[in-house]
């Protein structure tokens, strides 16, 4: 996501501060830019809050991001950027998504400890982890062979034994293991997948971004009320990957 000069500013600023401020405490450097680079989020949504739909960022949601080390999900080259608020290259094209993306998306979803979750798109691991450190029973596909057993070995070693991972076409769900609570897509398609909108639980939640990589794709919220009854709700431009796969 693209944001302006004003925003810029107050991230820069921000972030120096309190990297000036928790030196002090004797901290690792990657813990300050840990807190940092969070805090500066938390500043983003809230100098955003008309664009964003929220205003903070709930405590858990907080203490999840807090929990999971970004740097543990990226390739070795590209650790010394991963506190700072972008993408970033993951290899096969992919991307781990910006962290301002993915604390907005987590807090959108709404999980509750316990809730299942599926994410089409595991990429690096980065956010079936938080949801995992949020209490949900996540069920992950990557349809890239050597990303779903990267981060299968990176879940594991980071103690995210209890994330269900899969390889193979994300677009068709996991059938087995719906219905689901809430369902995370982290690459753009042009619509919002039949066998999705079906593993989604009445009352639950799915966000998706929405859109081609040549035009303009927005996060979509879709919710399935208790009659079945399915809206979708535009919520914000976003800029991810394209959904890959037989579909």
């Amino acid at each position: 996501m693209r944001f302006g000069n004003v925003l810029w500013r107050v991230w820069v600023a921000w972030l120096i501060g309190l990297i000036s401020h928790t030196a002090a405490y004797g901290e690792s450097p990657q813990a300050q830019a840990a807190r940092a680079l969070w805090a500066g989020v938390e500043q983003q949504i809230a100098a955003g809050r008309d664009e964003f739909g929220i205003d903070s960022l709930s405590p858990a949601v907080r203490a999840a991001l807090g929990a999971v080390p970004r740097d543990q999900f990226v390739p070795p080259d590209q650790r010394r950027f991963a506190y700072e608020n972008r993408p970033l290259p993951i290899g096969y094209g992919q991307t781990i998504s910006q962290p301002l993306i993915v604390a907005l998306m987590t807090e959108l979803l709404q999980v509750e400890d316990g809730d299942r979750v599926f994410e089409l798109g595991t990429g690096s691991g980065y956010q079936a982890a938080v949801l995992d450190a949020l209490g949900a029973r996540v069920y992950s596909v990557e349809i890239v062979p050597e990303l779903g057993k990267r981060a299968r070995a990176t879940l594991d070693q980071q103690g995210h034994s209890a994330v269900e991972t899969r390889i193979g076409d994300g677009y068709f769900g996991w059938e087995e293991a719906a219905p689901f609570d809430a369902i995370i897509v982290t690459a753009a398609s042009d619509h919002i997948p039949p066998p999705l909108i079906r593993q989604l639980k009445p009352g639950g939640r799915m966000l998706i971004p929405v859109g081609s990589r040549f035009a303009t794709q927005k996060l979509v919220l879709v919710t399935r009320d208790s009659g079945g009854m399915v809206r979708t709700r535009e919520l914000l431009p976003v800029v991810f990957v394209p959904l890959t796969g037989s579909h």
